[in-house]
């Protein structure tokens, strides 16, 4: 097979337009094997018709054998390839090769012919039916003797059709060729020099057909053959030429002739043999047989004259020698009645209108008969009592048409058989039914039910809300008497009534398409137009009032008094004010009507219910009874508007109302009033955000608390455990106060404990004075930290063991607790800078008042500087009161906490306390005053 560019330069070279135009026929001519979709021609420009016609009259192509390899574009008006077409599978040897096509359009019918030569391009190379031949030459054969190949088959005609044959080598044996009746050329391998079967006892020649396309395409096939010895004579048929005839249908195994050839040799060279030749087609080969052993020539399939009315046989005779000789046998099928006409409807209308004219198309048919002369002639008819006809308008082409004029009140519809019979004999016969309907005129307009139409509908209501359906009814039939519904373009208040309401176009239903509001709009008016489907259309008209009806959808408003969130307005009733005094009046007003706008009045709240009422129809607000002096004089009342409606709508007003005699006892009253309310409407916020903040302290504490226990458990758990050895160091917790008086001399005792006591305990002994023994609770915890420190006190080079109770005692004596003047001041008695005297004994013994005396004033001291020095006298900088602090009836004092032992940084000269301020005596139920306005302020 050629590739695509050569198909493509075929198709160039071949595609010729052969435009013939003569009483509504045209022709093409195209090459084979053309492209899906490729354009065949303009059958529109060439027929001279518009494009619209071809849509309006429908325009299709029809074929015989319904196989559609070309389609019709009614948009462009073009002819293309639907499928690929194979030339020699649509003809065969048949030239030239056509498709005979018809265009049908309706409206009014039209039939017009087209005729598509299909040319042939060189797609087929040569072949030949055998792979091989074989022949036994005898070596006696003289120079001439013919020995038969067949011939090669080509599909493609024309030039491109089998043209020549080569035979390699060509010393020995040549090649003749042999006209046939069809064209065809059989050949003969010709033997130019007698064969020595002792030189060469077999041969191998190669036998080549070339075509005459462009490229040239060729097939081979090899000869092989054995010489044989001493048969020089072949057989030889009585006749050369057979001719015989069979009726189609003929039944299988019928005899059609007897071939006889006769063999001058004798013995087993003289025996023949028949046998068909390989030069015919595979289809003809399969369609006869002939016995080998006498010459008969039998049926072995179905012939019909309708595929092919003749054949051509070649019967080859071969003794045992090898010789052979051929004859042919002429076949000639004769035609038998054996196809009925058949009817195809190529277009028709299923209704018609009533009062067409006379002669109106109703159906067209192709009848074809595959049978030949008499037996292929067809008549049609159509059963009588109609009025109808059929007329035709070729051998194969009838017209169902109408003889009068149609009226469908008096029949709408009739029922045509069509009858069409062929003239053989016996005559076959087909036949079909058309059913065509009468169909109306449109020649009535709709009525609505009603001359106008109210409804009504409430407000608010949702888009798309069904207010009711419109019906108007049609006398026509089917489509003329289909209603549609239409509103008609109008205004309502300078908008168009399209976005008020809208129509189903079917059915009537009339439709909401927004909310209506019956405080804008109370009712309107449209119109609306029903309109049947004819051509053209008739209508007719129908008024539309809807009615808005009203919903207590507002509420009250409150004109006054005046409500404004920037200033306090306060109606004032005199002290004098009698019962039933007018105070103000609540005016408001309902958009709403009817019941939905009456009004009431109530009064909802008030700081004093007993002293004021409410007009439950007026709104006017008076006193109940006198006014007094015990009454307030900021009075708040709230009062309540509501309406009629269904369910009821509301307005709250609140009133602000100063029972004075004057204003500025008003003023002094409400300046107020905008924090309260201020307060009122951020209460519920503040409530919210200071219950999150405590939430939030309490777990944060918690956590503090729980982490804080865990830390401690953990250390003392540390310490209860380690066992770390004791280093003999014994930190000087307690100082000796000395002996004073009568009393006998005192002891301090050192405290050493170890990391491992679990418990405080402490044993000591007294000389007859009674010693106080402070042991701190956080001591044993502080025992590491001390040891820590050896390195530190060592360098301090200190001969002493015992340090003074506190390094920071830098107060004066008269500031100490205890009598007046008791020690000398520290420059006095020349301490070094870093010790504060004091640590001696007390000079003389003080009283119990100086004692009492020395602790209060040391407590107020030690209040008022955590309190008011700031951070000078924190707890890191501050004296500390307890570190000497006399017991009347003991010479021991209690001494710091160890961790205080720490030498600090000196502080400067201390400076005159402030005077102690004697505590404030506690209120008395006497004392207590509602605080006034400027204690406020």
């Amino acid at each position: 097979m050629p590739g695509p560019d050569a198909m493509t330069r075929h198709s160039v070279l071949f595609l010729t337009l052969l435009i013939q135009i003569a009483r509504g026929q045209v022709s093409y001519s195209i090459p084979e094997e053309m492209a899906k979709g490729s354009m065949v021609g303009n059958i529109a420009h060439d027929l001279g018709l518009d494009l619209r016609r071809l849509k309006s009259g429908k325009a299709r192509i029809f074929t015989r054998d319904n196989t559609e390899y070309i389609e019709l574009n009614r948009n462009t008006g073009l002819l293309l390839i639907r499928e690929k077409m194979d030339r020699e599978s649509l003809c065969a040897k048949t030239t030239p090769c056509a498709l005979d096509l018809q265009m049908i359009l309706d409206n009014p019918m039209e039939l017009y012919t087209i005729t598509i030569e299909i040319t042939d391009i060189n797609d087929n190379a040569p072949s030949f039916l055998k792979k091989d031949f074989r022949f036994e030459i005898s070596e006696s054969a003289a120079a001439g003797a013919g020995f038969m190949l067949g011939r090669a088959f080509d599909p493609d005609v024309g030039t491109n059709a089998l043209q020549s044959y080569s035979l390699k080598p060509s010393d020995q044996f040549r090649l003749e060729l042999h006209n046939q009746a069809d064209g065809s050329k059989n050949v003969e391998m010709i033997l130019q020099r007698p064969l020595d079967r002792e030189t060469q006892s077999s041969l191998t020649l190669l036998l080549e057909a070339f075509d005459g396309g462009d490229p040239v395409l060729s097939g081979t096939v090899q000869i092989h053959i054995t010489v044989l010895d001493n048969n020089d004579n072949a057989p030889v048929f009585i006749q050369k030429v057979y001719k015989t005839t069979i009726t189609e249908n003929a039944p299988k195994g019928t005899i059609l002739t007897v071939v006889s050839a006769s063999d001058a040799d004798e013995g087993s060279n003289s025996v023949v043999t028949y046998y068909i030749s390989d030069t015919m087609d595979s289809n003809v080969f399969d369609m006869f047989l002939v016995k080998e052993q006498t010459g008969e020539l039998i049926l072995n399939g179905q012939v019909d004259y309708e595929k092919v009315s003749h054949y051509e046989l070649n019967i080859q005779a071969k003794d045992q020698g090898g010789l052979s000789n051929t004859c042919k046998v002429i076949i000639d099928v004769l035609d038998v009645n054996d196809n009925s006409p058949s009817i195809q409807i190529l277009s028709s209308s299923h209704s018609i209108p009533e009062g067409s004219k006379s002669g109106t198309v109703v159906a067209m048919l192709n009848v074809d008969d595959l049978d030949s002369g008499v037996n292929g002639h067809v008549q049609c008819i159509i059963n009588e009592n109609i009025p109808f006809a059929i007329i035709s308008q070729s051998s194969s082409f009838f017209s169902l048409q109408t003889e009068q004029e149609l009226d469908r009140e008096t029949e709408a519809e009739y029922n045509i058989s069509v009858i069409c019979a062929d003239e053989g004999v016996p005559a076959l016969s087909s036949s079909v039914s058309l059913r065509v309907q009468i169909s109306d005129v449109n020649d009535n307009a709709p009525v609505f039910e009603k001359s106008h139409y109210k409804a009504c509908v409430l407000e608010n209501n949702t888009p798309g809300l069904s207010i009711f359906k419109v019906r108007a009814s049609d006398a026509d039939w089917n489509q003329n008497a289909r209603v549609s519904y239409i509103l008609e373009d109008s205004t309502v208040n300078g908008v168009s009534v399209s976005s008020y309401v809208s129509v189903y176009p079917d059915s009537g239903l009339i439709t909401a398409v927004r909310s209506f509001d019956y405080e804008q709009l109370k009712d309107f008016h449209f119109r609306l137009r029903a309109q049947d489907g004819g051509s053209p259309p008739l209508s007719s008209n129908v008024t539309v009032k809807i009615t808005v009806q009203d919903q207590n959808d507002n509420a009250p408003q409150v004109l006054y008094p005046v409500q404004t969130g920037a200033s306090v307005v306060a109606e004032i009733v005199p002290r004098a004010a009698d019962v039933g005094y007018l105070v103000t009046k609540v005016v408001a007003v309902d958009v709403d009507s009817g019941q939905n706008a009456w009004l009431s009045y109530k009064l909802q709240k008030a700081t004093d219910r007993a002293l004021f009422e409410v007009g439950l129809q007026n709104g006017e607000i008076r006193t109940v009874r006198q006014v007094t002096d015990k009454d307030a004089v900021k009075q708040k009342l709230t009062v309540v508007v509501e309406d009629n409606g269904q369910p009821s709508r509301s307005a709250v007003v609140s009133i602000n109302v100063a029972v004075a005699d004057s204003f500025p006892e008003v003023l002094s009253e409400f300046t107020d009033f905008t924090h309260e309310k201020q307060y009122d409407k951020n209460l519920t916020f503040y409530l919210v955000l200071a219950l999150a903040a405590v939430s939030f302290l309490f777990i944060t504490c918690l956590v503090v608390i729980i982490s804080v226990k865990i830390y401690r458990w953990r250390q003392s758990r540390f310490l209860y455990q380690s066992n770390m050895p004791v280093i003999p160091y014994y930190p000087p917790h307690y100082a000796d106060t000395g002996v004073t008086g009568t009393l006998p001399h005192g002891y301090n005792y050192e405290v050493c404990m170890t990391t491992d006591s679990r418990k405080s305990d402490c044993k000591f002994s007294t000389l007859g004075g009674q010693n106080v023994l402070v042991v701190d609770p956080s001591f044993a915890e502080t025992i590491h930290r001390t040891i820590k420190k050896n390195s530190s006190i060592d360098d301090l080079g200190s001969a002493e063991s015992q340090k003074p109770p506190n390094a920071d005692w830098r107060f004066p004596p008269n500031q100490r607790p205890g009598p007046s003047g008791a020690g000398a001041r520290p420059d006095e008695a020349g301490a070094s800078a870093g010790v504060i005297a004091g640590t001696g004994p007390w000079p003389n013994p003080p009283t119990e008042a100086e004692q009492l005396q020395a602790l209060m004033v040391a407590a107020n001291e030690a209040s008022e500087a955590s309190a008011t020095l700031g951070p000078r006298y924190n707890p890191q900088y501050g004296p500390d009161y307890r570190q000497n602090v006399y017991i009347p009836g003991s010479t021991a004092t209690l001494t710091a906490n160890p961790q205080q032992q720490v030498p600090q940084q000196a502080l400067p000269p201390p400076q005159a306390l402030p005077p102690v301020e004697a505590p404030k005596a506690a209120q008395t139920p006497a004392s207590k005053k509602k605080p006034t306005k400027k204690d406020k302020k």
